[in-house]
C-alpha cells in the first residue's frame, strides 16, 4: 500500500518530552509527496504529554505535577493525558496520499499492523479492541482509560497509545510502547481514573527487554510487515534548526502546553 519501498530511519535515542515533540512537528512539516518517508524511535524521560485538546487543569494537579518536577508537553495530535519515562516511542511521516487511498479509521488499522507483528516476536498476542469480545468502545480524556476501536490490547489489557495529526501534504502517526509504567508516580498526579493499573506493559506481561533490543525487534518487524527496506539516517541541520525554533518557541511555553495557544512568529 506505500509507494515507497525505501524509507528514512531515524534512531533518535532517550530525550525530554519538549525535544522528542518538537522534532516530529519538524519532520512532519518537511514531509512532501517527493520525500521518503520516515520511521523514528525514540524514548522519553519521565513525563506527561497531552493530546492537541486535552484539559490540563480538568484532569491532573497542577500542584503535584510541578511538586513532581514532570513535564507537561503537549502534542500536535488527538487522544487523551499519556504518561512516558518506560516507553519506547515510535513516529511515522508519510504522504497524505497515503491516507486519500485508506481513509483515517482503516490508516490505522493499516499502520498498527507493525506493532501486532513486534508483539508477535515477543510471543504476544495483540487485537485491535474492536475485536475483542465483550470490549465496549469508549472514550476518555486519560488515554489509558478509554477504548476505542484500533486501540491495542493484550488479554484484554490496553497496550499504549496511538495518534495522528495530518497537515496539507503529509500525515504524522505516533505511538508508544510501553515496557513500564512507575504507578506509584504518575497515578497521584490524575484527578480521576489514570487507567495506569489496569493498563499492559511488557515489564506485567513477564518480557524483559530495553530500548535498543526493542529498537531492534521494531525495525525488523516494520520492515517485514511493510515489505521495506530502512535507511539509516540523523536529522539534517535544517531539521535540527526547525527543531530548535519549536522548542524555543512553542514546546518549552505554557501557552502552549497548557492551555494549548500557539501564535507562530
Amino acid at each position: 500500500m506505500f509507494t515507497h519501498s525505501k524509507w528514512r530511519f531515524i534512531d533518535s535515542g532517550i530525550g525530554t518530552a519538549e525535544w522528542n515533540m518538537a522534532v516530529d512537528e519538524a519532520l512532519l512539516n518537511g514531509c512532501t509527496r517527493d520525500t521518503l518517508p520516515t520511521l523514528r524511535l525514540y524514548g522519553w524521560e519521565s513525563a506527561l504529554t497531552l493530546g492537541r485538546f486535552s484539559n490540563f487543569s480538568k484532569n491532573l494537579h497542577p500542584e503535584k505535577v510541578e511538586a513532581e518536577k514532570i513535564s507537561c508537553v503537549r502534542r500536535i495530535s488527538g487522544g487523551g493525558i499519556l504518561v512516558h519515562g518506560g516507553d519506547l516511542s515510535y513516529s511515522l511521516i508519510v504522504s497524505r496520499d497515503f491516507v486519500s487511498e485508506t481513509g483515517i479509521k482503516e490508516s490505522y488499522h493499516y499502520l498498527c499492523g507493525f506493532l501486532i507483528h513486534l508483539y508477535e516476536k515477543l510471543t504476544l498476542k495483540a487485537q485491535y479492541a474492536r475485536d475483542v469480545k465483550g470490549k465496549e468502545e469508549s472514550r476518555s480524556d486519560i488515554c489509558l482509560a478509554g477504548n476505542e476501536a484500533y486501540d491495542l490490547t493484550i488479554n484484554g489489557q490496553k497496550m499504549g497509545g496511538n495518534a495522528q495529526h495530518y497537515t496539507r501534504l503529509a500525515l504524522l502517526q505516533h505511538g508508544t510502547i510501553p515496557m513500564r509504567i512507575d504507578v506509584s508516580q504518575f497515578s497521584p498526579l490524575f484527578r480521576g481514573d489514570s487507567g495506569l493499573v489496569h493498563a499492559a506493559t511488557l515489564e506485567n506481561l513477564g518480557i524483559c527487554v530495553e530500548y535498543t533490543q526493542l529498537s531492534s525487534l521494531v525495525q525488523e518487524a516494520f520492515s517485514e510487515t511493510f515489505g521495506v527496506h530502512l535507511n539509516a539516517d540523523t536529522l539534517t541541520q535544517r531539521e535540527k534548526n526547525q527543531a530548535q525554533e519549536l522548542l524555543a518557541e512553542k514546546y518549552s511555553q505554557k501557552r502552549w502546553n497548557l492551555h494549548g495557544q500557539f501564535v507562530a512568529s
